[in-house]
């Protein structure tokens, strides 16, 4: 079983703003990638604004919720509130505000809210999680994406890294935690495919800070 990452295209993967097209104050990165590649880590090195996807899970009790194994497939996009999520991006693009849910991993409930707003001089704010390619075409259909991007490294390397985190943070119950890494380690390059398939473009970490920043900082 190989452990590599696929290559990283160099091709600059900003989408063209079509002419004429409605001016906002903000455009939305999406940033994707296995659970555990470093999303979160990442986008608190770059210190933009950041929304974080996940708080769009649903509840665990809602009715209809994807199973798998025996309890919910919090992996399964279902499970996840896409409508909510993309308001909440239109929002910040066009107004630099937003309403954000507040959502408890451990119990898998929202637990509340919490109001983010932009700061005029920021171009971008990153949106990062898991299912951050389902929001490809919906923005870029807005235009309003600036760029999506996949992050990509060694599966041994991101399934040891999610181990810690899960584990360090009691996420779920340990065995749930094992079977589910297992599950993402076989499934992780089907995964990536998909991403890139969705729209993403596959860097490494270093590789996406670098274009991260470089957006941030209004630089080509």
């Amino acid at each position: 079983m190989s452990a590599d990452p696929p290559a990283e295209t160099d091709a600059p993967g900003l989408f063209e703003i079509p002419a004429g097209s409605r001016r906002v104050a903000h455009r939305i990165v999406l940033l994707t990638g296995p659970s555990g590649s470093g999303k979160s880590s990442l986008s608190r090195r770059l210190g933009v604004p950041t929304v974080a996807l996940d708080d769009f899970y649903f509840d665990i009790d809602r009715p209809g919720m994807p199973q798998r194994y025996g309890s919910v497939d919090w992996d399964s996009p279902a499970s996840w509130d896409h409508a909510g999520a993309l308001a909440a991006l239109l929002d910040l693009c066009r107004e630099g505000e937003t309403e954000l849910p507040v959502y408890d991993i451990p119990t898998s409930r929202r637990t509340g809210e919490t109001r983010l707003v932009i700061d005029g001089d920021d171009p971008i704010v990153v949106a990062e999680g898991i299912f951050a390619a389902e929001l490809v075409a919906d923005l870029r259909r807005e235009d309003v994406l600036a760029d999506a991007i996949c992050l990509v490294r060694p599966r041994l390397s991101t399934f040891w890294f999610r181990l810690l985190r899960d584990f360090g943070e009691s996420r779920k119950p340990p065995i749930t935690l094992l079977r589910r890494g297992s599950s993402l380690l076989r499934a992780e390059p089907a995964l990536v495919r998909g991403w890139v398939a969705k729209g993403c473009r596959p860097l490494s970490p270093a590789a996406a800070e670098a274009a991260i920043g470089a957006l941030a900082s209004g630089r080509p």
